[in-house]
């Protein structure tokens, strides 16, 4: 699994004109794409990373703040454009293996206490957010 994690105060997620998840900060907007060999397990340790990622303000994390996330699905992450203009997504799972880890790691979030606001998967988002620092950091697990 990949994630983009970036530190905000505010993001949102809207389909069809109609917002569908948002958050205030400071929290995370999150990025995850999975590929053909992750597991329910890797979304499980994905969780546990975000959870416990010291980005915030003050080296802290949304498990010592609370603070909340907006997970979005995002299989462009595993986009491969080394050659040539246009990107190939062979390495990014297909939606019927995707949904359900990325719905795992919103899960395991929720039973470790956070606050989760996600997008709707497969969807065409807009997705905005105000990136305090800014702060980006890219998790492979």
């Amino acid at each position: 699994m990949r994630a983009v994690a970036q530190r905000v105060s505010e993001a949102k997620v809207v389909v069809g004109g109609e917002t569908v998840g948002e958050i205030g900060g400071p929290g995370l907007c999150v990025l995850v794409g999975v590929t053909h060999d992750d597991t329910k397990e890797k979304a499980a340790a994905l969780a546990r990373k975000l959870w416990t990622l010291r980005i915030l303000p003050g080296e802290q994390s949304c498990s010592d703040t609370g603070g909340p996330l907006l997970v979005i699905s995002q299989f462009t992450l595993y986009g491969d454009a080394r050659k040539g203009r246009r990107p190939t997504w062979n390495a990014a799972a297909p939606g019927h293996v995707a949904e359900p880890l990325v719905d795992e790691v919103v899960a395991r979030l929720r039973e470790l206490g956070a606050t989760v606001a996600t997008g709707v998967f497969g969807a065409e988002m807009r997705v905005s957010l105000t990136n305090e620092g800014p702060f980006t950091v890219v998790i492979d697990i």
